[in-house]
């Protein structure tokens, strides 16, 4: 922070963003990154590039942040919130999977780990591949958290960390994380245009 005060750097591009989100990378073990100004634009990224559509409904957690579920209705979409179970306080997968039951034709999920604590991350992933819906994790207050031993973050097909101060960091600056391909449905597979790709 004091080499971006000392040389003016205060910018949304340049080395210093470029380093955070090489960071990123590393940190978590994900593929990609992208520094966005904030998390619901993280999201909102996510959301669009899981091809959310107006009218689509979209499995979301009911005890979250508004910013986890506006994306949805930024595209026109149908929040349908999932319960929450008793251990962690996140989305229950129990009650995802009888969601899928009630509205099989849904793709997406959008799940978020409350309070720094990992939701059942594992769980809700297989039950959305199993269904063949996009998961979206806000993992924006757990960067550090683990679940099994793999770092929050790095387990939706697209997920968003943030580095806000109020999220328990120093650093000010949430990003967009993605695991498979950073563009899909009609953007380029071939990574992000701007962003840091690890190298493989």
């Amino acid at each position: 922070m004091t080499e971006a005060y000392a040389t003016n750097w205060m910018s949304t591009v340049g080395a210093n963003i470029d380093a955070v989100e090489r960071l990123t990378c590393e940190k978590l073990g994900c593929r990609y990154a992208v520094a966005l100004s904030t998390g619901t634009a993280a999201l909102h990224l996510a959301v669009r590039l899981a091809g959310v559509r107006p009218g689509d409904r979209v499995f979301c957690s009911d005890m979250t942040f508004s910013a986890t579920v506006n994306p949805v209705k930024y595209e026109r979409g149908e929040p349908v919130f999932i319960d929450t179970e008793y251990e962690t306080w996140n989305m229950d997968p129990v009650a995802l999977e009888r969601a899928f039951t009630l509205y099989p034709d849904t793709k997406t999920v959008v799940t978020a780990h409350l309070y720094g604590t990992p939701g059942k991350i594992g769980a809700l992933r297989a039950i959305c591949r199993a269904h063949g819906a996009t998961l979206i994790e806000d993992a924006a207050e757990s960067l550090g958290a683990t679940y099994d031993g793999v770092q929050t973050g790095t387990f939706g097909d697209y997920s968003a960390i943030s580095l806000l101060g109020v999220k328990r960091q120093t650093i000010d600056g949430p990003q967009s994380l993605e695991n498979r391909h950073f563009f899909k449905s009609g953007f380029s597979n071939s990574g992000p245009a701007s962003g840091y790709k690890c190298p493989t």
